[in-house]
């Protein structure tokens, strides 16, 4: 999405992840939040990492979602040189399942936080992103009001064609 100036920035460490994290830009896109989307390595690029981190509030980022599998430093890393929110999405692994990732994302040092949404669940990364943004924007507010009375909707469909 580049009409707009991109509120939130979706970085990964390779792109392999982006299988994963294509779903936190799919829900941008569904409510109309402008969004970037960038392979930022804290491994192997790891200049350009603390270059993205540094910077993105200076280029209008308001939240950066931040997806890693393995070792799972970039959530962090990003984290502790940026002033703007890091959410961190895990990501499934052959080797652990994305157990690792999820440690290594979910137990960082006091004074550097990261969000952490359950491992592949950059749905869940996106919502929260737009939660966030929804604090100071009443449009989003409506949007997700809307959201959520129709995911209860369907809900309630469900539980009619089950109940005896």
């Amino acid at each position: 999405m580049t009409s707009k100036k991109a509120l939130i920035g979706v970085i990964m460490g390779s792109d392999s992840d982006w299988k994963t994290l294509e779903a936190a830009t799919k829900v941008c896109e569904d409510f109309s939040v402008p969004y970037e989307a960038h392979v930022v390595s804290a491994h192997r690029t790891p200049d350009d990492m603390f270059d993205y981190a540094k910077n993105a509030h200076k280029k209008g980022l308001k939240i950066i979602i931040a997806g890693a599998g393995g070792a799972a430093h970039l959530p962090g890393m990003v984290a502790s040189n940026t002033p703007l929110p890091v959410i961190g999405v895990p990501i499934k692994t052959e080797s652990l399942s994305g157990m690792d990732a999820l440690l290594s994302i979910v137990q960082m040092p006091n004074g550097v936080p990261v969000a952490t949404v359950a491992i592949g669940a950059a749905r869940n990364a996106a919502l929260l992103a737009i939660e966030i943004l929804a604090t100071n924007n009443q449009e989003l507010t409506d949007k997700l009001i809307a959201y959520k009375n129709e995911i209860a909707d369907e809900s309630r469909k469900k539980d009619k064609l089950i109940k005896k």
